[in-house]
């Protein structure tokens, strides 16, 4: 009986601690695209980044290098990687792509193990960030951005089941 007893306090020492780690969430909207190309606007198109958002996904490596980022998440799209890769490059991490379709199945993913207690940017898009800043924090604060709104951070911390939430600029 003492070995079940010692067992179950291990176990459960063990989900203590698993509830009590910090996991941190960056949130950000790609830089600026180039709209000077034919299309650019449109949904299905996939342009680079404009000069401005060359500079802006730099000043947001700068920004991030120091917070021991984890994971780099993107959309396979040229400007979401573009506004990560910056920062994956400066900390010598890999990006890792998520489909925009399948919000769900990637926020359900990203709050459990391995990246529970980790600290990860994720980019994506106007309509995909905040309904995904929603979902972590769970409740409809956010509404999507306008196609001009860039610059951006929605941070998102989760520890000991209190979630916190903040939004600034860069």
């Amino acid at each position: 009986m003492r070995k079940i007893i010692i067992v179950v306090s291990i176990l459960m020492f063990g989900i203590c601690e698993l509830n009590a780690q910090k996991t941190i969430y960056y949130l950000v909207r790609h830089a600026e695209k180039d709209t000077s190309v034919a299309g650019a606007t449109m949904m299905q198109a996939n342009p680079a980044l404009s000069e401005k958002g060359i500079q802006r996904s730099a000043r947001l490596a700068s920004l991030l290098e120091k917070e021991h980022i984890d994971y780099i998440f993107s959309t396979n799209y040229i400007r979401t990687q573009s506004t990560a890769a910056p920062l994956a490059n400066k900390i010598g991490k890999e990006i890792q792509f998520y489909e925009i379709n399948k919000g769900t199945v990637f926020s359900d993913a990203i709050q459990q193990m391995p990246y529970l207690g980790k600290t990860l940017l994720i980019v994506g898009h106007s309509n995909t960030i905040p309904p995904l800043v929603n979902t972590l924090i769970k409740t409809n604060k956010y509404q999507n951005l306008s196609d001009n709104e860039y610059g951006f951070i929605y941070k998102v911390t989760i520890e000991s089941g209190q979630i916190k939430d903040t939004v600034m600029m860069y």
